[in-house]
């Protein structure tokens, strides 16, 4: 059964948690338990419709505030599909719990208040949907029930949506763009008969026909994540460098260059627990053994020798988004990581800030501050072997560390 990955976004109080409750309720995807839940924070504030939004604002907190102030992430499936939705905060300040929910996603869902329109946030969740390389984007316009279901307030809103999208040079997602009502259930899980002027599909119909994203890049990638070197009566003088495939596939007798030595071998075992493969693909995690002794330690890479190689440099151009309430300027250092890989860096160039309403609209700038999107220049202490995030996602990101604070305080998208 497929597998997919879903973040939802939305200015605050545009009725994320809603629509999740609802799509939940109506696919009866909810125990016993939760619509109990539901019923009873229902009676106990007096209202008519049912208050899904108890379902992800788990936290005393958030309840307390009304807002969602985390990432929450919910499992649930039906009969054809499994689901995972990161339901991301509104608030602008908490742009960075976007980030890190949309990291592992294949499918945007961005709510927009049809009373309000687009609002800064749209832009900025289109931005960073596009920024991630997400290729599905589903634009709900939401409360329409509030709006009396006004064709020509939804017409302009999907024209507003289309000329954010189309001015995105870069950007080439599936969009699609759907009238909804998650307090009412419009267009959610089932048609509406108060939009019969729209004759697309339902939420939940479109999730259940989009195309998982299947493995498209072939170029091989592994981290070191450990050297084993076993010697008793089963394995005699065993020598296996493990780690999880990032990307492309691994085959008996396939040559290798391990960086950064930059030294090659052919792989003569692929062990996966105690079974052996003869091949290996991304996702999986499997201890690789090769026909040579050369030095390989954790955090190095390997690669096929007759594909394309990753960047060997020092110097890296990435576009950041900043993560902390600690500024940033220029000459700062911090420790960068990728996967098992990690180094010192120096923040050498602010090239850019990058206004999600308006991104070719580039702004000067000294120092990051939180929410920032820039285009910057790294300074290496030594090269770490990554690829351009559009050629390899996998081997493309990475985040940065603070090293006196030990908090993540960027996440980064080599050029």
């Amino acid at each position: 059964m497929d597998l997919l990955r879903i973040s939802t976004a939305g200015s605050v109080d545009d009725g994320k948690s809603t629509l999740i409750g609802r799509l939940l309720y109506d696919t009866n995807a909810l125990t016993k338990e939760q619509e109990a839940l539901i019923e009873k924070k229902t009676a106990e504030k007096g209202l008519s419709d049912f208050d899904f939004s108890v379902i992800t604002d788990g936290l005393i907190a958030e309840r307390e505030q009304g807002i969602t102030i985390d990432v929450a992430h919910i499992y649930f499936s039906t009969n054809s599909r499994k689901f995972i939705i990161a339901d991301s905060p509104g608030h602008l300040e908490y742009t960075r719990n976007m980030v890190t929910g949309a990291s592992n996603a294949e499918v945007s869902i961005i709510l927009i208040d049809a009373r309000k329109g687009l609002l800064e946030q749209s832009y900025r969740h289109f931005f960073i949907s596009q920024l991630l390389r997400l290729h599905t984007v589903v634009f709900c316009i939401n409360k329409m029930d509030l709006v009396d279901y006004d064709e020509d307030i939804f017409l302009k809103i999907a024209a507003d949506v289309q000329r954010m999208t189309n001015s995105f040079e870069h950007s080439n997602p599936n969009i699609q763009i759907i009238p909804i009502s998650s307090l009412k259930g419009d267009n959610v899980v089932n048609s509406s008969n108060n939009t019969p002027w729209y004759h697309g599909n339902t939420l939940n119909e479109v999730l259940h026909e989009i195309q998982t994203e299947k493995e498209s890049i072939t170029t091989f990638r592994m981290d070191v994540q450990n050297v084993f070197h076993v010697q008793n009566q089963e394995f005699t003088d065993y020598r296996g460098y493990s780690g999880r495939i990032a990307s492309g596939t691994v085959k008996l007798g396939d040559e290798l260059t391990v960086y950064p030595s930059g030294k090659t071998a052919r792989v003569t075992e692929i062990r996966k627990d105690i079974k052996t493969l003869e091949e290996a693909r991304a996702g999986q995690s499997v201890s690789v053994s090769l026909n040579t002794e050369i030095d390989v330690s954790r955090g190095d890479l390997l690669t096929k020798t007759n594909e394309k190689q990753p960047i060997i440099d020092k110097n890296i151009h990435a576009k950041l988004v900043w993560l902390d309430e600690q500024e940033a300027s220029v000459r700062g250092k911090f420790l960068l990581q990728a996967g098992s890989k990690t180094v010192q860096v120096r923040l050498d160039e602010i090239k850019s800030i990058i206004p999600p309403e308006n991104p070719t609209n580039l702004v000067e700038a000294s120092s990051l501050k939180l929410n920032d999107i820039a285009n910057t220049r790294l300074k290496l202490a030594r090269s770490i072997f990554l690829d351009s995030y559009s050629d390899i996602k996998q081997n493309g990101a990475f985040i940065l560390i603070n090293p006196q604070t030990n908090n993540t305080c960027a996440v980064g998208f080599v050029e």
